[in-house]
């Protein structure tokens, strides 16, 4: 189920937000954050966290930054693997237990 919404969100994404050019109250937008959500938490969470989402984007809500809050990963051992890797998403922690997921901006390479 997740990679059929997953594909649909790509769809969208792709060929449907030129028709609404830049319209989303929030950061980031409500097609990133599902994204985000599916392919962070599992098909439920996903779902009804993507739905409370879009529906608070109307003009009664005010909109601003909103970024998917997940479960921090458990410590690992340090990669002693030098090699160099492509960054997706960043984790940063807002408690001992949950983390924000913000997406790596290609901007951010230069």
């Amino acid at each position: 189920m997740k990679k059929i919404f997953l594909s649909m969100i790509e769809f969208y994404q792709k060929y449907l937000t030129v028709l609404s050019y830049g319209s989303c109250r929030y950061h980031p937008t409500c097609s990133s954050y599902a994204k985000m959500q599916f392919e962070h938490n599992n098909f439920f969470k996903a779902f009804f966290y993507t739905s409370l989402r879009i529906l608070k984007c109307n003009p009664l809500f005010e909109g601003g930054f909103d970024y998917v809050k997940t479960k921090c990963p458990q410590k690992h051992k340090i990669n002693q693997n030098f090699k160099k890797i492509r960054v997706k998403y960043w984790q940063i922690p807002v408690d001992d237990n949950h983390c924000i997921i913000i997406q790596h901006n290609k901007k951010w390479d230069k």
